[in-house]
């Protein structure tokens, strides 16, 4: 079981900053990435919906032979990563607990600001995982929901965007932090946005990086890594093909041709 791929799901393309970590760090390996762009954004949604869209894609994967899954996604990780877990027979991997342990590592005065959607920053998924390391660490979450129509829109340099950042960051720039978690995987797409608005002192953590090394170690000590010399990358989004494959080969640096499955469709891989 070396060949099958390693899926990557999100609510959209911003699950893409952790395929393109992958792509780096496992070059050899064949991948699937799925945007459920017909839900987005999944931080407005309830729990019950994202545990229910994410099992679908879960078991989607499944059939698709899949040897590791991968939540490219903070509000599914925080909603749905457990039942994931417990449901599907393949390991799967969130990126919170990476998220979580980069910034513990990173902060030299103890104060942590997560920014995500108003689900995860609801869930305090991620400072409940900074006090199991660190129990003094101070965490403090804002929700910032205005930032994922920006990157799905494809607006990274207007000065709109930039206002629209500084606006939402407003409440936590003064707030003492030296860290700040990027807790929405659509985020670092916009990460230069965020570093200016928040200013050089405070560093931002991608937990992409983290999260593709805990599942290449995962596949290491499993024996799955590949070896092949070419490799085969699938793409699948709910919704918007066209827009997808224009924004998705903007970020990748790469011409990306995706597939399309409805939401009705992913329901015929519901066990």
């Amino acid at each position: 079981m070396k060949s099958e791929p390693i899926a990557f799901m999100d609510s959209g393309i911003g699950g893409l900053t952790v395929l393109k970590v992958a792509l780096k760090e496992l070059p050899h390996e064949n991948m699937i990435y799925l945007g459920d762009e017909a839900h987005m954004p999944y931080g407005e949604k309830s729990v019950d919906q994202v545990v229910n869209y994410s099992m679908e894609i879960g078991n989607f994967f499944e059939k698709q032979n899949a040897k590791c899954m991968v939540v490219a996604c903070n509000t599914a990780t925080a909603s749905a990563l457990k039942d994931l877990q417990t449901k599907l027979s393949i390991p799967v991997v969130g990126v919170i607990k990476p998220g979580s342990s980069a910034a513990v590592k990173a902060t030299k005065n103890g104060k942590i600001g997560v920014i995500g959607t108003k689900v995860t920053i609801n869930s305090h998924a991620y400072r409940d995982e900074i006090k199991k390391l660190t129990p003094e660490i101070e965490t403090v979450g804002l929700a910032c929901p205005t930032f994922i129509p920006l990157v799905e829109k494809g607006d990274y340099t207007s000065q709109a965007a930039r206002d629209t950042i500084a606006n939402g960051l407003a409440s936590i720039k003064n707030s003492g932090i030296d860290t700040l978690i990027l807790g929405c995987t659509h985020f670092p797409i916009i990460a230069n946005l965020i570093q200016d608005a928040m200013g050089d002192e405070v560093k931002l953590i991608d937990p992409g990086y983290e999260t593709v090394n805990v599942a290449k170690q995962i596949l290491k000590d499993n024996n799955e890594l590949n070896n092949a010399k070419t490799t085969e990358i699938n793409y699948y989004t709910t919704e918007g093909v066209i827009h997808f494959n224009n924004v998705a080969s903007k970020w990748l640096n790469r011409k990306v041709g995706s597939e399309l499955i409805t939401p009705n469709q992913l329901k015929d891989y519901e066990k």
